[in-house]
């Protein structure tokens, strides 16, 4: 009996592991519950945290501190062994299918998690061994433990915080000391609703034709990633720290200003990504705009006369704005003459303070991307660089993975827009899309954290794809109602939209329609691990 208990032990330990790593990985993907968003994932999908296979091994353990008889408990303890044995392969079989864009990275924050998370596995544990009695209620303990496995990471995260807080202002002050030394360093922040990494990237490689420049890396855009940065990036010898700020409340920005203290602010387009965690349109203006306000006097903010949001924002910082637009005239560096082919992006800049034109050519695409080049070109003439090494610059500029970038498959030219899909980007990408010659398609699987407004927001994206598109491939039946709904209501062909429910199975389907034309193929977004259909 001792050996069947010492055997179903082993495999609920393996099976705890297992579960807790992909728990632990989405609590890492939510931020670690900033602003509740891993609880609120937990809430949102009982059927990937709540295994059906769980709940009917607990209900199994019951009777097994009340059976008496040595050959029945045997019996039990056997069936026991087989049905976590099968959980386990379930849960193995449902690990091999996810398809994680962003795998579980093993920090310190990570493995701090992990020590926390077994000393509470093994307090039943060693009950049961010290009390050879109670090893039925450790089986049961155990088997609750596996059930509650989310809410368990999620105790733990509660657990942690007070050392993890501590941890977190040790590396901030170093952080803040080691910018104090650094007295020459420019220091730039970009925020925005969508294309601050594009424009951070942009603005690095301009910039580094004059100065050595460093970006944050990826995608560190938290206080976490900033922090990172500096203490394992930031170098004595770097002239320019262009610092990428994300949000996903209030405050946020004005945080991240503190650490790194920006003499010059790039806002972006504000857009209402994030609207689920911010609440209201308005918090996100306000959130965005806490990088302007935080700007010294002699500082120099470039904002998008375009977008009317910035336009009729209360300022109360009066630091230096810099003005760019496209459609917007009176701008103090706008675009014109705009338009696509398979090769990039050509368009004239007009410069007030210089009263020139000139021309420009990018492999990027679109108006998304002219946006972030003209920021760039503000801020490249602001440290000295000339109009001739601009142009050059600018034609060398790399595109960025996922963000409007050109791919050629065979007969297909991919645009692939697949980070972070949301209203505005989403119809500038169907306006480069509109910009290409030949057959086409859009492949999406909708927008996501809009709050309230999602469903909304997707049936418009629906009716936005049927003035473009030849043909939709719409990943995931239940996900994309709203867009299909969007379709038909302009009249679009059923015949012509297709369902799937993985978007590696668009691929071949696009290359199989029968079509004399180049293939233009805008992938639209691609729903973070942190969704389920």
């Amino acid at each position: 009996m001792l050996f069947l208990f010492i055997v179903l032990f082993l495999i609920m330990l393996i099976y705890y592991f297992t579960k807790t790593r992909r728990a632990l990985h989405m609590l890492q993907q939510n931020s670690y519950n900033e602003n509740n968003r891993y609880i609120k994932w937990v809430m949102n999908n009982t059927k990937a945290s709540f295994l059906y296979l769980d709940i009917l091994g607990l209900v199994a353990l019951i009777p097994v501190e009340f059976i008496t008889g040595p050959m029945l408990k045997n019996i039990w303890l056997i069936v026991l062994i087989a049905l976590y044995i099968l959980a386990l392969y379930n849960l193995l079989n449902i690990a091999a299918k996810d398809q994680n864009k962003k795998p579980l990275v093993t920090t310190s924050r990570i493995k701090r998690m992990w020590v926390t998370l077994i000393i509470i596995f093994f307090i039943p544990v060693i009950v049961g061994l010290l009390i050879p009695s109670k090893l039925p209620s450790m089986a049961l303990n155990i088997g609750i433990l596996l059930v509650i496995s989310y809410f368990l990471v999620y105790i733990a995260n509660i657990i942690n915080y007070p050392v993890e807080r501590l941890v977190f202002h040790h590396y901030r002050h170093r952080a803040c000391q080691k910018l104090k030394t650094m007295n020459n360093l420019k220091v730039i922040g970009i925020t925005g609703s969508y294309g601050k990494t594009s424009s951070k990237n942009i603005l690095n490689d301009i910039l580094n034709t004059k100065y050595i420049s460093l970006p944050s890396p990826k995608n560190f855009n938290t206080d976490y990633g900033l922090i990172m940065t500096i203490n394992n990036y930031l170098d004595k010898f770097d002239d320019v720290f262009i610092a990428e700020m994300g949000a996903y409340a209030k405050g946020d920005i004005a945080s991240l200003c503190k650490l790194v203290n920006p003499k010059y602010g790039i806002l972006t387009t504000i857009g209402t990504a994030h609207l689920e965690t911010f609440g209201s349109e308005e918090n996100i203006i306000k959130t965005k705009f806490e990088l302007i306000e935080s700007l010294p006097k002699d500082g120099v903010a470039v904002l998008n006369k375009d977008d009317i949001k910035q336009v009729n924002y209360p300022f109360i910082n009066k630091v230096r704005k810099i003005w760019i637009g496209i459609d917007n005239k009176d701008a103090d560096i706008y675009a014109s003459n705009i338009y696509c082919t398979s090769e990039g992006t050509i368009f004239d800049v007009y410069f007030k303070d210089l009263n020139e034109t000139y021309s420009f050519q990018t492999k990027l695409l679109g108006k998304h991307s002219v946006y972030n080049i003209l920021s760039s070109l503000a801020l490249g003439l602001e440290f000295g660089i000339t109009i001739k090494e601009l142009i050059i610059a600018v034609k060398k500029v790399k595109p960025v993975e996922h963000r409007l970038e050109l791919k050629k498959l065979g007969n297909m030219y991919q645009i692939d827009d697949a980070y972070n899909a949301n209203p505005i980007g989403a119809q500038m990408a169907l306006e480069v899309l509109d910009m290409m010659p030949g057959t086409k398609v859009v492949v999406t699987p909708g927008m996501v954290e809009l709050g309230a407004k999602e469903t909304d927001y997707n049936r418009i994206f629906g009716k936005q794809i049927s003035e473009v598109a030849n043909y939709v491939i719409l990943i995931g039946k239940m996900r994309t109602i709203p867009i299909y709904e969007g379709l038909i209501s302009k009249g679009y062909k059923k015949d012509n939209i297709f369902i799937l429910d993985n978007v590696r199975e668009a691929y071949p389907l696009i290359l199989s329609l029968k079509t004399d034309k180049d293939i233009y193929a805008l992938f639209e977004n691609d729903l973070p691990d942190t969704y389920n259909e």
